[in-house]
Parts: C-alpha cells; structure tokens; sequence
C-alpha cells in the first residue's frame, strides 16, 4: 500500500484551492461542502502559497474567537508548507506527515497544486474492507436476532 504512487491515489480527486483573501467562512463551507479537510491557499499564478486545514479553524479562528467572516485564510493558514511529487511512493509522503505532525500533503507539480494526500489515503483500502466486515457482521446479528 504505501508503495503506490501518489500520482495513482490523488488520480480521480478534485483539489480544492483559493486565494489568500478569501475568508475562512467560505474556506470551511467550501471544505464541508466537498468533505476534506484542508483547502490549499495559491497565489495569483497558481502556485501553492499556503495550507488551511480544520485543525487551523479550531486553534486559530475559534480559540482566538477570530470572526470567520472577517478573517482572511492569509492571516491563519500555514505559509510555505510541506509538499511533495506526485512520482513519490505514498510511504514517503506518510513519512513526511508522520515526522512533521500533520494529516494533510499538498502534492505539486512545479510549484502548482495537483492534489492532495492524508492519512486516510494511507488507510483507503484497508478502511473500505474494515467498513465492509462491520456490515457483514451487523447484517449477520439481525439474521440471528
């Protein structure tokens, strides 16, 4: 699993990026609306300026009682962040996280964003089949009642 490229796990994603002056109510809704939890932040040309992340909203919007509406995504974000190649094996963006203590890895190709890795990448197909066995179960203790 950790052997795959990321260019194969971040193939069917559509990444989520705005610019540093959007705010962070429109940040969150946009990550709730598309179910991720880090936006990527880029600068007029494109190129990957900084990271958004959930984590960001509750420790530096919410905690500092920042008004969302007012914050721009430039004051809060984390400027410069780690990325990686989408040529890179998984594992080495999984060790990259693990040694810098974040779930979220934008993935870039010349300074321009193409996706975005997380732990939960790491955990696709074991999670599915997880999911898959708890069902079976569930459905097995009705049969049985």
């Amino acid at each position: 699993m950790p052997n795959r490229l990321i260019r194969d796990v971040i193939k069917s994603q559509t990444i989520l990026t705005l610019p540093p002056t959007a705010t962070v109510r429109q940040a969150t809704r946009e990550m709730k609306s598309r179910h991720v939890g880090a936006v990527m932040i880029t600068d007029d040309a494109g190129r990957l300026s900084g990271i958004f992340t959930e984590r960001d909203a509750l420790f530096r919007v919410l905690a500092e009682a920042r008004d969302p509406d007012a914050t721009p995504l430039s004051s809060v974000m984390t400027p410069a962040p780690a990325a990686v190649s989408p040529d890179r094996k998984l594992g080495h963006a999984l060790h990259l996280m693990h040694d810098g203590g974040f779930r979220h890895m934008p993935v870039v190709e010349a300074g321009i964003p193409v996706g975005m890795v997380s732990i939960r990448d790491a955990l696709g197909k074991e999670l599915s089949s997880f999911e898959r066995e708890v069902a079976a179960k569930e459905d097995l203790s009705e049969i049985l009642g």
